[in-house]
């Protein structure tokens, strides 16, 4: 289908273009009114009502020079006639010679980006008092009227287009987040295996237990940083983040094999727990995990390391908190408004530097499981908080 065709139509569905045409005949007394589509090269009837006979049915064409539409789509200009024989532009005009017509009006439709759509017109082979600011004024709004119909129509087509661009796109997203994160974790876990097994080795030197050391550390950092630039695509390109809710299981192993896994990676930093755990927590045990990662590695990163980080968790009151405390320069009010933002980084060592992702997907992981991450900052302690409901 072309564009003209699709115009036409557009008009056609317009429950109000009939009711338009009968009111401006019976205002104006005039027998034929019509809107068309005018182009540079055709005049098309979108929508007619005739009552004179004059033999054009929606979707008729009448050549666009024999027009004086054609010379309207030219200057944007409404042309009015009460009566061409007394009219000294139009008595010798070719067009009422051609369809012997004696009144005429036709305002311009003009589209919201300004362009020009074809017109609102009647006519009639008998004079008519149309130069008038009422008649004008009618003319007018419906024109106005009908360009809005028309934008409005193409928005929601637009739209439709753009939700099933979005749905594909969307898919396409998934398709490539589940790739991408299964060729970046694959080899990070042979790297994680390979350390491991190299760490256990009989006979190493002090020196390769240090390079492995830091060979882990790296690798462990590579790890969070690829889950929490793939889950950053999940929860602002994709469908969310998403839950594997255990139940029976409990939660206190989960929380100390990352402490255990920290403190390997930081044998010179003094962590400290306390797991309070009286019943099993319905939750998913890797994103508590990585939510629990996250907080100690920010806690790494912009605490004191002279003083310990703290750790705990309790069930009470049906629900659970988790909690990570660290000392150091305390958080300013104007920093805690974009925290939990995306890419917002405070200020760290330059050997530290990150994405900014790991309290924004802390958040998220919060939110998804019902609960809510906050965070309270005074001159001896910074402590982020996890509640939520059991």
């Amino acid at each position: 289908m072309d564009d003209i065709q699709a115009d036409v139509q557009a008009i056609g569905r317009m429950a109000e273009v009939p009711t338009i045409l009968e009111v401006i005949c019976k205002t104006t007394g005039m027998g034929f009114a019509a809107v068309a589509r005018v182009t540079d090269s055709r005049w098309i009837a979108c929508a007619i009502l005739d009552t004179v006979d004059f033999g054009l049915k929606a979707g008729g064409e009448l050549k666009v020079e024999s027009t004086i539409c054609h010379e309207i789509r030219q200057s944007h200009d409404l042309v009015v006639i009460d009566d061409v024989d007394e009219s000294l532009q139009y008595r010798d005009h070719h067009t009422p010679a051609i369809y012997g017509l004696k009144s005429y009006i036709s305002v311009p439709i003009i589209r919201r980006d300004g362009s020009f759509f074809g017109t609102l017109c009647a006519i009639d082979p008998a004079p008519h008092k149309v130069d008038n600011s009422e008649t004008i004024g009618m003319f007018r709004l419906f024109a106005k009227l009908i360009a809005s119909n028309l934008d409005n129509n193409a928005d929601l087509v637009q739209a439709q287009v753009d939700r099933a661009e979005e749905r594909e796109l969307s898919v396409v997203r998934e398709q490539f987040v589940a790739v991408l994160g299964h060729d970046l974790r694959n080899p990070i876990a042979s790297m994680m295996a390979g350390i491991r097994r190299l760490s256990r080795a009989v006979g190493m030197s002090s020196e390769s237990r240090d390079v492995l050391g830091l060979m882990q550390s790296s690798t462990i950092r590579m790890r969070d940083l690829v889950d929490n630039v793939l889950d950053f695509a999940r929860a602002r390109l994709g469908d969310g983040l998403k839950l594997d809710v255990v139940t029976g299981a409990p939660l206190r192993p989960v929380l100390e094999n990352v402490v255990e896994e920290i403190r390997s990676v930081h044998p010179d930093l003094d962590i400290r727990t306390d797991f309070e755990l009286d019943r099993d927590v319905r939750c998913d045990h890797s994103r508590i995990s990585q939510f629990l990662s996250n907080l100690i590695g920010n806690a790494v990163t912009h605490g004191d390391c002279k003083k310990p980080i703290e750790i705990g968790a309790t069930t009470t009151r049906g629900r659970l908190e988790l909690w990570v405390a660290n000392s150091g320069e305390p958080i300013s009010d104007e920093v805690k408004t974009t925290l939990f933002r995306p890419f917002f980084r405070g200020e760290v060592r330059s050997s530290q530097q990150g994405l900014g992702l790991g309290l924004y997907i802390a958040s998220e992981i919060a939110r998804v499981h019902g609960g809510k991450l906050s965070v309270n900052s005074h001159e001896s302690e910074t402590r982020f908080t996890l509640t939520m409901p059991l």
